[in-house]
């Protein structure tokens, strides 16, 4: 006998999104545009005129006109972030300034890339964000010290398992002042089209975004690079090839993911209105609906932004949660889902002030504009059952 299918409500979108209509529609124009945007002949051209437009709209996105900077398009964030971070490191023999500024609360790929230019002798100081705020006095009190030679700094725009929004602006405008040679990225992955920035805004020389995390496919990310950066030759490609993407990037261009790419951030930016007054919305019901079970939801001291919530559970271990809720048809998840096999206590949310008891008892909600009220009810009706159940059996 045939048994009726859970719904599946979907709360998982700092992980993946799905896909949009817009990137759909665009996905199946692009699968008719097969030539190689590197070949000469005409639909080689086609291919090359897609990928231009592509790249123009998502410049457009981030508030860049065109000659402002380049678009190298990648396969994803984190390459994005490598490209950023190993191609500045390595694109001269000899610096002076050997310092790398960062927070305690980067993404993995973010980390993982400091922790390989540490062994080849840079410095990194991470910065607090206790609370999911930037610690603007520990930056300037690092630039204080004349003997660290800041050479880059690499700070996230918002917190992917807390939500909270850095005041990434005010950092590196102070770090420009004092040294205005040194280099500044941003990840911007979870702020893209989550909140209003621009390269100039936020004094970012460099910023890395992905496509999955707005509703285009998964396996295409782009870098941005600021003008002055190119022109001093500041950054050089790490990947060898047939020097695509003004050599910055060899490998043919994803073209269906670039074209869905750009379809899905040119939808919301059209509909940013609409969207941030939906999330608001979900983000103040989610809110007061969890307030009475029995968590604490972990809101940032400062700035936050609303579709990624973090709650501590009581004594049950997110792990165990996760499989209870899955099983009713509900996905959350713990934190990074690039580090869901990590058997590590998430650094995130240390930074932030948990311990690590309260870290590893911790989910992450994360909205998008597809959600309803109704998901938050049944999220919140299934955490009271699993509440219940697990601490009874514990």
């Amino acid at each position: 006998m045939q048994t009726e299918m859970t719904k599946e409500i979907y709360l998982d979108n700092s992980a993946t999104t799905p896909l949009s209509a817009a990137a759909e529609n665009a996905m199946r124009e692009a699968m008719t545009c097969y030539g190689n945007p590197s070949s000469l002949h005409m639909a080689g051209q086609r291919s090359k005129k897609l990928l231009e437009e592509s790249r123009e709209k998502i410049l457009a996105c981030l508030g860049v006109r065109q000659r402002q900077g380049e678009l190298i398009f990648t396969s994803c964030g984190t390459e994005a972030t490598s490209t950023a971070l190993l191609g500045c490191a390595f694109a001269k023999e000899r610096r002076e300034a050997s310092v790398i500024l960062t927070t305690d609360s980067e993404h993995p790929a973010t980390m993982r890339a400091l922790e390989h230019l540490e062994k080849k002798g840079f410095e990194v100081i991470k910065i607090a964000t206790r609370g999911g705020v930037l610690d603007i006095d520990g930056v300037k009190r690092i630039l204080a010290d004349s003997s660290k030679k800041i050479f880059m700094a690499s700070f996230m725009l918002v917190n992917n398992e807390t939500g909270a929004l850095y005041r990434v602006g005010e950092a590196f405008k102070e770090i420009k002042k004092k040294h205005p040679s040194a280099i500044t990225h941003c990840d911007a992955v979870q702020g893209f089209m989550r909140v209003g920035f621009t390269p100039s805004s936020i004094s970012a020389d460099l910023i890395s975004i992905s496509g999955h995390k707005i509703h285009a496919p998964k396996g295409v990310g782009a870098l941005y690079i600021s003008p002055e950066l190119i022109k001093a030759k500041k950054i050089v490609s790490y990947l060898c090839g047939g020097g695509q993407e003004k050599g910055m990037r060899s490998g043919t261009e994803n073209i269906i993911g670039i074209s869905a790419f750009a379809a899905a951030a040119h939808d919301m930016r059209v509909r940013s209105g609409e969207i941030s007054e939906k999330l608001s919305s979900l983000y103040a019901y989610a809110d007061e609906r969890l307030s009475v079970l029995d968590v604490r939801i972990n809101i940032p001291l400062g700035d936050k932004v609303s579709h990624i919530i973090n709650i501590t559970l009581p004594s049950i271990k997110s792990e165990t949660m996760l499989h209870f809720l899955s099983g009713r048809g509900i996905y959350v998840s713990s934190g990074s889902a690039c580090s869901s096999h990590s058997r590590k206590t998430s650094s995130a949310l240390l930074a932030f002030g948990l311990n690590e008891r309260e870290a590893d008892c911790s989910i992450r909600v994360s909205l998008s504009e597809y959600n309803t009220k109704e998901d938050i009810d049944a999220l919140c009706e299934a955490l009271r059952q699993g509440i219940d159940t697990l601490v009874r059996i514990r």
